[in-house]
This record gives C-alpha cells, sequence and structure tokens, in this order.
C-alpha cells in the first residue's frame, strides 16, 4: 500500500485542549490504525443524506461490535460529533494518521518592514560576549 504524507487544517473545536482552529497536523494517509492516535476519517452522512466534512478524531478502539470500524472520540465533551453520536466508523473511513501538529500562528496581519542584514552585527556583538 503506497503511503503518502499530507496537511490537514484543523477547523472547529471538537478536539479542544488538543487541537485548536488554524493547526495544521501532518499526516500520514494509509496508516494503521492504533488506539490514542489521531486521525483523519470520514463521518457517515447526516440524517438528510448530506456528506458531512472530513474530521480529525482520537482512535479509542476497535469496534465492540465485532465489525472491522473503529470507535472514534472527540476531545471536547461540548462540541462535535464522535461514536457516541454517529456509531463505529468503518476502517475505510480512517483516511490517515496525524503524525505532528503544527501550531497555528499567531502573528499580526502585517508584518513591519525589516532589513535582516541591519540585525547581524547587533546578534554578532552579543554572541561574541556571551564566549568571553
Amino acid at each position: 500500500m503506497l503511503r503518502k504524507l499530507g496537511i490537514a487544517l484543523v477547523r472547529g473545536r471538537s478536539m479542544e485542549p488538543t487541537l485548536h482552529e488554524g493547526d495544521h497536523l501532518l499526516v500520514l494517509y494509509g496508516a494503521r490504525p492504533r488506539p490514542g492516535n489521531l486521525a483523519v476519517v470520514v463521518l457517515p452522512h447526516d440524517d438528510s443524506g448530506a456528506a458531512r466534512p472530513l474530521a480529525v478524531k482520537r482512535l479509542a478502539h476497535p469496534d465492540p461490535g465485532g465489525s472491522d470500524g473503529w470507535w472514534v472520540e472527540r476531545d471536547n465533551p461540548r462540541e462535535g460529533l464522535d461514536s457516541w453520536a454517529v456509531g463505529a466508523i468503518p476502517a475505510d473511513g480512517i483516511l490517515a494518521r496525524v503524525l505532528w501538529r503544527l501550531p497555528a500562528p499567531h502573528l499580526p496581519s502585517r508584518l513591519p518592514a525589516c532589513q535582516p542584514t541591519a540585525l547581524l552585527p547587533r546578534l554578532h556583538r552579543r554572541i561574541g560576549r556571551r564566549g568571553k
């Protein structure tokens, strides 16, 4: 099976405090699910038959009902959906395993102009003093 790395963007609050809106996740598609890992999953369609967006959930354990699916849970009990509401996720609905969280950048919308070369002499002087 071919495994491929990808980046997922977190939307919503169902995985807080572990993940936050705007976090980027390094994910491995086709990775073997393991209990306790975070994964990108396909949740079942809603009651009207509309597809739900992909979601990141915690893999709790294999389906207790005996299928090849997984029981998934959210970290925030006040937000989102998980297997308590929609049941076990089929094995082919586990798309990728989360490998790493890249926190959302908290940068001002516009950074001031800066000449990096102007900082080098000051940085060099500071480093030089520490070595003495």
